[in-house]
């Protein structure tokens, strides 16, 4: 089947899960994860493959072992597809909608300090600058977890300092509750953004290599 974009019952199911995350709910309601969910995000990942690779459609349960929170459901679905470790384009929908996103989510040590020694580098880390000013001008946010204050081993006044306390580089874009959602076209649009993201997960894939 060929994608057809995410059905108002996929929002709706999250909106219902958000109240009610309990396996009595999950049981009930199943049916309309695996049709209006995950059905869905199969086709759309599918149709994305070819040029992006293969996706990693995320499990709807909760790792609870080690969280306060012990609901054993995730409230959105989301999909990941690599293009180097922790690293690559992701796609997600839940009670807000469509987002949009990639880049690296963590970063081992070792990559880690590959990453702050290529944003050193008098030219990668004005490469990367550049790359992140044009995403946020084509309307995409920067995130990441940060550090509080300066990695050890860099000047609180060096040029990138900012981009230095990254432990974690992102951009993302939330699509939200668009009408495009519920349409095939939210395909061409996520590879729109895919496209977009990716002179940085390509920046990230080389000089954050160990």
């Amino acid at each position: 089947m060929s994608f057809e974009g995410f059905p108002a019952a996929a929002l709706d199911f999250y909106d219902d899960l958000e109240v009610d995350n309990t396996k009595s709910f999950w049981e009930a309601h199943q049916h309309i994860y695996k049709e209006s969910v995950l059905a869905p995000m199969k086709e759309l990942t599918g149709a994305l493959e070819m040029e992006f690779g293969t996706a990693k459609i995320f499990r709807p349960y909760k790792d609870v072992r080690f969280s306060k929170d012990k609901t054993p459901y995730k409230t959105h679905q989301g999909a990941f597809v690599a293009v180097a470790p922790q690293t690559g384009f992701y796609i997600e929908v839940s009670p807000r909608g469509v987002r949009t996103g990639g880049g690296c989510y963590w970063f081992e040590p070792p990559r880690l300090a590959a990453f702050r020694e290529a944003i050193d580098h008098d030219r990668f880390g004005p490469d990367l600058e550049k790359l992140l000013k044009t995403a946020v001008r084509k309307g995409y946010e920067v995130g990441g977890d940060r550090l509080k204050t300066k990695p050890r081993g860099y000047d609180a006044d060096h040029p990138r300092i900012e981009l230095l306390k990254h432990k974690s580089l992102t951009l993302g874009r939330m699509i939200g509750f668009e009408p495009v959602i519920h349409t095939g076209e939210l395909l061409d649009l996520v590879r729109k953004d895919w496209r977009a993201i990716r002179p940085v997960t390509d920046w990230i894939a080389e000089h954050a290599a160990v």
